[in-house]
């Protein structure tokens, strides 16, 4: 009876995981799909200015009001998130095809593993948002140092995931039986490490993305990120700061929640996907 109470309850909580994985995922594309209508929208009307409306709060007309130079702040949120997520799926596959790289460079040789280790030590001992400002301003400000910058420092955590995994599988019988029988390295990496470890990429990829667009508006916010003009999440914030002690409560918390909320659902998303995929990481849970 246990056995069968146990697999019962396995197969309960699979089915359960699968349900809040489609819940969450429908509400993420519902969100993708109203941030993605940004596209359609055209930025020199929808961010005009109208001294007349000046600080209104928020209404029918204006949702989350208007800012001091009586723009929309709906629509500024609305374009923000767009960009936002523009450099998430960006840096977040710009991260993890090194972290791919470097995952399976481990595998070849002792000498290329402690390579691979040492870079991952180097760049994990330099304090994150210090490295993302510096890259950045090496690649130029805006968009395309934004993107460089942070996806050329956010690989470090699936980097390590990827080379413990890969020398995990490394020391398995079957791996060392491939060498027996004359498979050079990178046949064994492609036909038995790549496909064991596709979950943790898959899984890396989505809790990347969260984590790259927090930093994005956290660099803007710095004034080390996207140029003043853009109508970037961290650029409002920043903005909303001076207005913030005077009353003016709606142009901080609505672009500052809709950014949370995005946040939150990825991150949901990357924990219940690695639930389904792995569920012996959470039996003792």
């Amino acid at each position: 009876m246990k056995n069968k109470d146990k697999k019962y309850f396995t197969l309960y909580n699979a089915n359960l995981r699968t349900k809040t994985i489609v819940v969450i995922a429908v509400a993420l594309i519902l969100f993708l799909i109203i941030i993605l209508s940004s596209i359609f929208v055209d930025k020199t009307t929808a961010l005009a200015t109208n001294f007349t409306n000046i600080n209104q709060p928020p209404s029918l007309e204006y949702p989350f009001g208007t800012d001091w130079m009586g723009r929309n702040m709906f629509t500024r949120t609305l374009l923000g998130l767009g960009i936002s997520v523009g450099i998430g799926v960006l840096t977040s596959f710009i991260t993890t095809i090194i972290a791919i790289i470097l995952g399976v460079a481990s595998s070849l040789n002792n000498l290329m593993d402690e390579a691979v280790a040492l870079v991952i030590d180097l760049f994990g001992s330099i304090p994150h948002i210090l490295l993302i400002i510096l890259v950045s301003i090496c690649f130029g400000t805006g968009i395309y140092g934004v993107v460089m910058g942070i996806g050329l420092t956010h690989w470090t955590p699936l980097a390590r995931v990827l080379r413990a995994e890969i020398k995990k599988i490394k020391a398995t019988d079957y791996v060392k039986l491939s060498k027996q029988l004359g498979h050079n390295k990178w046949w064994i990496a492609k036909k038995h490490i790549m496909p064991l470890v596709v979950s943790q990429i898959i899984v890396g990829l989505i809790l990347v993305f969260p984590h790259a667009i927090m930093h994005e508006a956290s660099i803007s916010f710095l004034g080390f990120g996207l140029s003043p003009h853009e109508p970037a999440i961290g650029i409002i914030l920043a903005e909303a700061m001076n207005y913030f002690s005077l009353g003016y409560w709606w142009l901080a918390v609505f672009p500052g929640l809709s950014l949370l909320l995005i946040v939150l659902i990825f991150d949901l998303i990357g924990e219940n996907v690695q639930k389904l995929l792995d569920p012996q990481s959470v039996e003792g849970k």
